[in-house]
């Protein structure tokens, strides 16, 4: 009995058995292991692949970096080999605390090995199809909260402040206002007045905020 096709094993509803972990939805390893010998896997398997600089299931950066509460920390990855029949390849990801990456204070070995066997269940999803829907659906909410979080940290007036600036450094090269306004098609008092509407847009903003039915 072969394993099921990539078609097939997608359509498996691996609803039932997901579970919330760090804030993240989680598949447990072992029902990804029994549901692949349900549609025709015979042998199933994976293992942390070894560091042979270190000898250790972990890679890091050798760089460091320190984030804002001063705490230095670095990149942290692992990976892991995956056998499926005749099918074997390494899947390799970083070392995440939910939606988060393990910094240095945080770091055990349990979330190494919680890393691990996600890396083992995602690379089941993209190499057969089980439980792709579900990573299909955590990549795009993924996708949603970052543009909304880049959203809100365009603020109007850091655009006001880049445009200044690039005036200003404009004139600093000896290129009058005026001469600016001329080769935008513009007049200069035209070109003023395009200042004055990052204003105008901050309280309709806030206007259309505080707006009650």
């Amino acid at each position: 009995m072969a394993l099921a096709s990539y078609e097939e094993l997608r359509k498996v509803d691996v609803s039932e058995y997901v579970e919330k972990r760090d804030n993240a939805d989680y598949l447990n390893w072992a029902k990804v292991v029994e549901l692949l010998h349900n549609n025709g896997a015979e042998k199933v398997y994976f293992e942390p692949v070894v560091n042979e600089r270190t000898g250790s299931s972990l890679y890091m950066t050798e760089q460091t970096f320190t984030d804002k509460n001063g705490i230095e920390n670095r990149v942290y990855e692992t990976a892991v080999k995956i056998v499926i029949d005749d099918l074997e390849f390494i899947q390799r990801g970083p070392v995440m605390n939910g939606s988060n990456p393990v910094k240095n204070n945080s770091m055990t070995q349990q979330r190494l090995w919680n890393c691990q066997t996600r890396l083992f269940v995602k690379g089941v999803a993209i190499r057969t199809g089980l439980g792709f829907n579900l990573w299909l659906k955590e990549e795009q909410k993924d996708e949603k909260d970052n543009w909304e979080e880049d959203l809100k940290k365009h603020n109007i007036f850091k655009i006001q402040e880049r445009m200044q600036q690039l005036v200003s450094s404009k004139m600093r090269q000896g290129i009058s206002l005026e001469k600016i306004a001329i080769n935008l098609g513009i007049t200069e008092e035209e070109l003023k007045n395009y200042f004055t509407y990052f204003k105008i847009l901050d309280r309709l903003e806030k206007r259309i905020g505080e707006m009650k039915e």
